[in-house]
């Protein structure tokens, strides 16, 4: 395995080197985020979260959620898949500390980049038929995604017919 110019020998530090790696870029990209979400996050929201579907109260809910529950919140959404791809903003707008968000992002980030390396390299030479299995899990969390997505477009609409209504 090459990296940045070097070539790892397989093995153990193939395996090390791809998930170190792994873990640094998800953290770049992280906190990348973070600042994102620090610098035009709540402004961004305040005045276009109609778009969202978050008026302020929601705002203001969610930023009481993530205050509470903000270490956890970090820590098990960079473990958990599509979630760990969008904590980083939301942890920017609600100014988690930087020092704080960047170690729990770097233990969640080391523990999913070794565990994924950890299985591609117990796969080895059958890592096609994995993956070739593995894809109905993407399957699943897509039907996943868009199910959720319609659930809350219902609710969405089930809310508008009833404030009409009203």
């Amino acid at each position: 395995m090459t990296l940045f110019g070097h070539t790892f020998p397989s093995g153990l530090p193939a395996y090390l080197a791809i998930a170190t790696a792994g873990t640094l870029g998800y953290l770049v990209g992280a906190v990348i985020g973070w600042e994102i979400g620090r610098r035009g996050g709540r402004p961004f929201l305040e005045k276009h979260g109609r778009f969202f579907h978050l008026d302020h109260a929601r705002l203001e809910r969610a930023e009481a959620w993530f205050q509470r529950w903000e270490d956890w919140a970090v820590l098990l959404g960079r473990l958990t898949p599509v979630v760990r791809s969008f904590i980083s903003i939301p942890a920017g707008i609600f100014e988690a500390p930087l020092r704080r968000y960047t170690v729990l992002t770097l233990i969640g980030s080391a523990i999913w980049c070794f565990v994924f390396a950890g299985i591609g390299w117990a796969a080895g030479a059958s890592w096609e038929s994995f993956h070739s299995a593995f894809r109905y899990a993407d399957a699943l969390v897509a039907v996943a995604v868009v199910g959720a997505a319609a659930w809350l477009g219902w609710r969405f609409l089930r809310k508008r017919q009833a404030a009409r209504e009203a």
